[in-house]
């Protein structure tokens, strides 16, 4: 099945929930948009079309041609295929990770999920950040209070301090999504 976390193939079928396309399309909106996040393209865009028509989780639905360009095949996103994306995006948004750009991705395309999933989902990953916060002051007092120096839980610190900012940044987000500052109903249009 999937790679690791298949960014390309996420945004693909998040891409493809707004509406059918073919991948020369999809590359230009990937680009437009700065999914920077994404890497190795074209190639790992046609790589990520073929895994997810060969799982039905995007399906052919016919050809086009525009003026002398080559012959393009359009997908559109299965049913199968949007459980899918709903599900890969609950689970990057809930699940702190030390490789921060699966959560950039969740969040650059979190307008895919209804609203109460993405507030739960976000609220889920805020308490287990806090979690994780505690665990870091507690790991860095017990160092200092055994006489060790600060130097060694440099690491820790920037994490934690990475940590914090998320939290904070996560707050933030909930605050403008619970006022309705964020208009969702317009958050996936590409």
């Amino acid at each position: 099945m999937a790679r690791r976390h298949d960014l390309v193939g996420l945004t693909v079928l998040a891409l493809l929930s707004v509406r059918a396309g073919h991948p020369y399309e999809l590359h230009r909106i990937i680009v437009d948009t700065h999914k920077d996040y994404i890497t190795g393209l074209p190639r790992s865009l046609y790589h990520a079309v073929e895994r997810l028509a060969k799982d039905e989780l995007i399906v052919p639905t016919g050809t086009g041609r525009e003026g002398r360009r080559p012959e393009r095949t359009v997908y559109e996103i299965t049913e199968e295929g949007r459980e899918e994306l709903r599900t890969r995006l609950r689970r990057l948004l809930e699940k702190p990770e030390p490789d921060r750009r699966a959560f950039v991705a969740a969040v650059s395309l979190i307008g895919c999920l209804p609203l109460p999933e993405a507030q739960r989902a976000l609220r889920a990953r805020a308490a287990t950040i806090e979690g994780l916060l505690t665990g870091m002051s507690a790991h860095m007092k017990a160092v200092a209070d055994s006489g060790l120096p600060a130097i060694l839980t440099l690491e820790v610190e920037i994490e934690r301090s990475l940590y914090a900012a998320e939290l904070d940044w996560i707050g933030g987000l909930l605050d403008r999504l619970d006022t309705g500052e964020l208009d969702w109903a317009t958050s996936i249009d590409m």
